[in-house]
């Protein structure tokens, strides 16, 4: 029978990965909801909205099937009066798909397998999934409507086998992580498969923070003309209906509302909010604990805390030295006031003295070197992870991806915790974080943001005696490390040659570190970890720094 018009739910929602019977109980409750408030005809769930998104090697675990197939069976007895569109990993006679399915008063009328399975950047996808073929092209009140997952829209054949089989509407359900202008990239793909075909598209994007990646919702609607017509919030949870009418065979979607643009620092921070928010949340701790400097590294990460927690679940530690500058005291005390946050200041001097007491013999006739520095910080890491182990609290980590390039952090010392928030912000970009995040509200002291950087774990030490300035580093390492530019290559982009050379070896030679930094949220296109994954033991970087091309 056709209709006039069709209301369609796009279920922006916030799964946890290998929950399958809660993420079950969430799909029949937001199912009931959409049809019961928004007289919905069909609501769409994104990607692999079972299991969560990626659920990496549980798709490996052999009782996932049937669990899978009981979820299923548990929504069509639950849900009626409603289509349901979800995404789910599929059994077919050759292995796994990812899926789609149509739920209609507890049977399934249609299903659909990607067709288009990435394998790059944070993406595994080839190794757990067998490609589909076939069109999932179904009928919702005399409405045909096709289904495409994630990936299949950046090709234009699985929009056109679409049209070609008859859709009037296509819908893509999404698991796309987020990271800097993927917004834009986003909607530039939809509207390109949209007025290629004539056909409008609801591109159902999923939200939360899953380990590393963060995804961002803003699901979007356009028309067969390719123009925007609708977009849900970003970084929020939602059910965002969609009004449909339907005139002598042909969808054409009014405008609804869409949510206001960000700016890439606000966009940013909020990424970071989120990951770091659902990361505590979703792995049962009690909050957090931060070592809290008086530098600007440790301060943004405080702000983002308390953003993302309350500051009850916020603890910060200072953890001064006989290096550390009262004005780093002063500073630490008054963000955490200003931040609301439970404070305590625990000098290290003793416990760093009884250290080298039970090294001297051990270092009779060695001068005093970087040793010392590093014992310093570790000092700091033990203090930090008891408390972590005695209060049931996260240490965050504080350190940013520059540091981390390059290998500017101690080994159990500063890099100690179990999520590092700024693991993929480079230096320079705290600093605009910093002065976004003051914008909302006064968070961070302004001297922080102003005083030169320093680890203070020597007299009058400046990173600056180490490491190039921020503002000359930050841009070789962005070639070297997120767009694989040689040497060379940088050198002709008028930066001297000693210090890319120089820093080309350190981010080389430190990889051994970074394989034992914590998880962090990817905000990049190659953030260390899923994305880079170059080998500890290797002589290539001397190889590349000696060719002549």
């Amino acid at each position: 029978m056709s209709v006039s018009s069709l209301t369609i739910v796009m279920a922006q929602v916030n799964f946890l990965v290998g929950d399958i019977q809660g993420n079950t109980k969430r799909v029949i409750a937001l199912s009931q909801q959409a049809r019961d408030e928004h007289d919905a005809d069909l609501i769409v769930f994104p990607e692999l909205t079972l299991t969560g998104y990626p659920p990496e090697d549980i798709l490996l675990r052999p009782a996932l099937s049937q669990l899978i197939e009981q979820a299923l069976a548990t929504i069509g007895r639950e849900v009626s009066g409603i289509d349901v569109v979800l995404g789910y990993p599929g059994q077919s006679n050759v292995g796994i798909t990812n899926a789609a399915c149509v739920l209609r008063d507890g049977n399934i009328i249609a299903r659909y397998a990607k067709q288009h399975l990435p394998n790059y950047s944070v993406f595994d996808e080839k190794r757990y999934f067998v490609p589909g073929t076939e069109h999932g092209v179904f009928d919702v009140r005399g409405v045909s409507v096709g289904l495409s997952i994630c990936e299949d829209i950046w090709f234009p054949e699985v929009a056109a086998q679409a049209k070609a089989a008859g859709a009037q509407l296509l819908l893509c359900l999404n698991a796309s992580p987020f990271h800097t202008n993927k917004t834009q990239d986003r909607l530039a793909v939809v509207t390109a498969r949209a007025t290629e075909n004539n056909l409008p598209i609801l591109y159902v994007q999923t939200i939360g923070g899953q380990d590393e990646l963060v995804f961002d919702g803003g699901s979007i609607v356009v028309d067969g003309a390719g123009e925007l017509c609708g977009q849900a919030d970003f970084f929020a949870e939602a059910l965002y209906p969609v009004q449909l009418d339907i005139d002598s065979e042909k969808v054409t979607i009014p405008p609804g509302p869409i949510a206001l643009p960000m700016s890439e620092e606000a966009s940013i921070y909020q990424a970071l909010v989120l990951g770091v928010r659902d990361y505590v949340r979703k792995n049962g701790f009690q909050g957090v604990v931060i070592g809290l400097s008086g530098g600007m590294d440790s301060a943004l990460t405080l702000a983002v805390a308390v953003d993302a927690l309350g500051p009850e679940q916020v603890e910060a530690i200072m953890l001064p030295s006989r290096y550390t500058s009262q004005m780093s005291k002063d500073d630490a005390a008054q963000q955490a006031k200003l931040l609301a946050c439970t404070y305590h200041e625990m000098p290290i001097d003793t416990v760093f003295q009884a250290f080298v007491a039970c090294l001297a013999d051990e270092f009779k006739g060695l001068a005093s070197d970087v040793t010392e520095e590093n014992i310093q910080a570790r000092c700091r890491g033990v203090i930090l992870m008891a408390i972590s182990n005695k209060k049931g609290k996260l240490v965050l980590s504080t350190g940013n991806k520059s540091e981390t390039a390059v290998g500017y952090m101690t080994l159990y010392g500063d890099m100690v915790g179990g999520f590092c928030v700024l693991k993929d912000v480079e230096k320079t970009w705290v600093y605009r974080l910093a002065r976004y995040r003051n914008e909302l509200s006064h968070a961070i002291p302004e001297r922080v943001i102003t005083r030169p950087p320093s680890a203070e774990l020597a007299p009058d030490q400046k990173d600056s005696d180490t490491l190039p300035p921020y503002d000359v580093l930050d841009p070789i390492l962005s070639r070297y490390i997120e767009h694989d530019k040689s040497i060379q290559e940088i050198v002709k982009e008028g930066f001297d040659e000693a210090t890319v050379r120089r820093v080309a070896k350190l981010v080389d030679r430190n990889e051994y570190k970074r394989r034992q930094t914590a998880p962090g949220v990817r905000i990049s296109q190659r953030a260390f970890g899923r994305d880079r994954r170059y080998p500890i033991t290797s002589r290539y970087g001397e190889s590349e720094a000696g060719s002549t091309s």
